[in-house]
């Protein structure tokens, strides 16, 4: 069982508050931030930041299956992709999980044990982990099957993407990847196309099907969107029928037709640390510069979330408090956690430290609970007249 929120009153540092840096104290009481004169711990040289909240990333996946062919146990990948949230400031995460026609690891085989080792881990997690599908607009003979695992699992975040287009222009173009795709899921190419093919059959009732999800998505409360849109037409009808979170739209025109509706623009950080996209599509900055993106996720990689915020501060695109919001406190409004996001009295205790000359995060804090602690910080800790309560192993 985890041990109670830790209290005390971070001093020194410069904190991130009332959308500002601020020179001032950070005082956390059993998990919440609070008033109360408590024993104190020096972080001069540090600053305070929000914990992160990560609306999409798959780095997980690496942890669960290192190589195609070296599967681990889930608990054992959900685990080590606790701990790697952790390290790198993540405090809420959402784990994008295919339920794909393709099969395999991304077939509703795959995601609904890896639901159920979720649910079975969550109460050990460090961070408050979730899961989001990514359910392929060509699966509607799994109608039923999918809202049943939306329900019994309590997800509550799902976006539509359609992968067949990507799936026809490579073999065409490039047969070498469909080769190597289909060999992640233990098949042939030949066997591999012919599911595209199935799968094509189905377009003419894609449409009813995702208005059938839709509406029971409204029904449970679930929030959903739609990954990859090629185009503002695209954005347009996912729009249209409740889908209002735009995922890594790949064209500029499908960024600025969510903008417009007043839809939420969600792009990669690797994107922006690495400087575009590694597929070829839109570069990210260009969004952030224009005002076409809301939030940055972790996609494949948890370290680029931290960096990607420093990155736009030290290019001069956005000062670091807005940046930082784009990782914290909008992904919080977006997915209506009203307890976490910014520091105010008596949100939940999610703190970042990062030693502000290195920018290396040295310290998480999730719910009052220590996640993370090395470096200077965990001498400062540790320094403290009070034992320090770590989480539960």
């Amino acid at each position: 069982m985890p041990q109670r929120p830790l209290s005390l009153r971070l001093t020194g540092a410069t904190i991130l508050r009332d959308g500002a840096l601020q020179q001032r104290s950070l005082v956390i009481e059993d998990g919440r931030i609070s008033k109360g004169p408590l024993q104190e711990v020096d972080l001069s040289g540090y600053l305070l930041l929000p914990g992160i909240i990560d609306m999409h990333g798959d780095a997980f996946e690496r942890h669960i299956a290192p190589r195609p062919s070296a599967p681990f146990p889930l608990e054992t990948g959900l685990r080590a992709t606790d701990r790697d949230a952790a390290v790198n400031g993540v405090t809420t995460a959402w784990l994008a999980q295919s339920w794909s026609w393709e099969g395999g690891q991304r077939g509703p085989d795959f995601a609904e044990e890896l639901f159920c080792a979720m649910d079975d881990f969550r109460d050990h997690a460090l961070s408050d982990l979730r899961i989001q599908i990514r359910c392929e607009t060509h699966t509607v003979e799994t109608a039923d099957r999918l809202l049943a695992a939306v329900e019994r699992h309590k997800i509550d975040y799902v976006v539509f993407n359609n992968h067949l287009d990507e799936a026809l222009h490579v073999a065409r173009l490039r047969p070498e990847e469909i080769t190597l795709w289909a060999k992640k899921a233990g098949r042939t190419p030949t066997q591999h196309m012919r599911l595209v093919h199935d799968a094509l059959e189905q377009t003419p009732r894609v449409p009813r099907y995702l208005c059938r999800l839709a509406e029971r998505f409204d029904q449970l409360g679930v929030r959903y969107g739609s990954h990859d849109d090629p185009d503002g037409e695209t954005r347009e009808r996912f729009s249209m029928i409740g889908a209002k979170i735009c995922e890594f739209p790949t064209a500029r025109s499908a960024a600025g037709l969510a903008h417009a509706v007043g839809d939420h623009v969600v792009m990669g950080a690797p994107n922006i640390v690495r400087g575009g996209s590694q597929s070829g599509n839109i570069a990210a900055v260009d969004l952030v510069s224009a005002g076409l993106c809301d939030v940055l996720v972790s996609d494949y990689y948890y370290p680029a979330l931290a960096q990607a915020a420093f990155r736009l501060a030290d290019d001069g695109i956005l000062p670091l408090e807005k940046a930082w919001k784009m990782i914290s406190e909008t992904p919080a409004r977006i997915m209506g956690l009203a307890d976490r996001g910014y520091f105010d009295y008596g949100r939940r205790a999610d703190v970042v430290i990062v030693n502000a000359a290195t920018r290396a995060i040295e310290g998480t804090i999730s719910a009052g609970r220590i996640t993370h602690l090395v470096g200077e910080a965990a001498h400062r800790f540790f320094g403290a007249a009070t034992p320090m309560r770590m989480a539960a192993e």
